[in-house]
Order: C-alpha cells, then structure tokens, then sequence
C-alpha cells in the first residue's frame, strides 16, 4: 500500500490510476489522516450466459403488451 496526499495525486491522476491497475493500492492522506482507499477492482471472468437459460420455466401471456386495467394504474398513482 502506497499513501500519497490529495495534493500528489491531484498532480498525476493518471499515473496514480495506472498504478491501480497494476494492482496496487493507494492509501489517499489529508493532514497526514487517510481519508480514502483507492484500489483495483475485481476482475469477474466474461462468461455469458446461455441463450434460453429459463426455457419452460414461466409463460409470458397474451396480452402481456396491453395496458394495465384503471384499477391497477389508479393504485400506482396513489388513488
């Protein structure tokens, strides 16, 4: 973990966020008090999901498109 101060890193945003992604983590100072933690995110693998994944699991329907009855909408509104 590096601590650097507001002041640094407002000099060298760019290069300290370079840093980040390196995996390394940045300690940010105030008055010689860290106030904040920047560091690199999780990476998550790029897996995609099946196509279909629910098949048969709920039907959507007919008139899934209509619009919804006034009772519905007047309880949506408060009514």
């Amino acid at each position: 973990m590096t601590w650097i101060s507001v002041d640094e890193i407002k000099r060298d945003l760019l290069g300290y966020l370079q840093r980040v992604e390196a995996g390394e983590t940045l300690i940010i100072i105030r008055g010689g008090k860290p106030i904040a933690e920047i560091k690199p995110t999780l990476k998550t693998p790029n897996i995609s999901r099946p196509f279909g994944l629910c098949t048969g699991e709920f039907i959507v329907p007919d008139d899934f498109d209509e619009p919804l009855p006034e009772n519905i909408i007047s309880e949506f509104q408060g009514k």
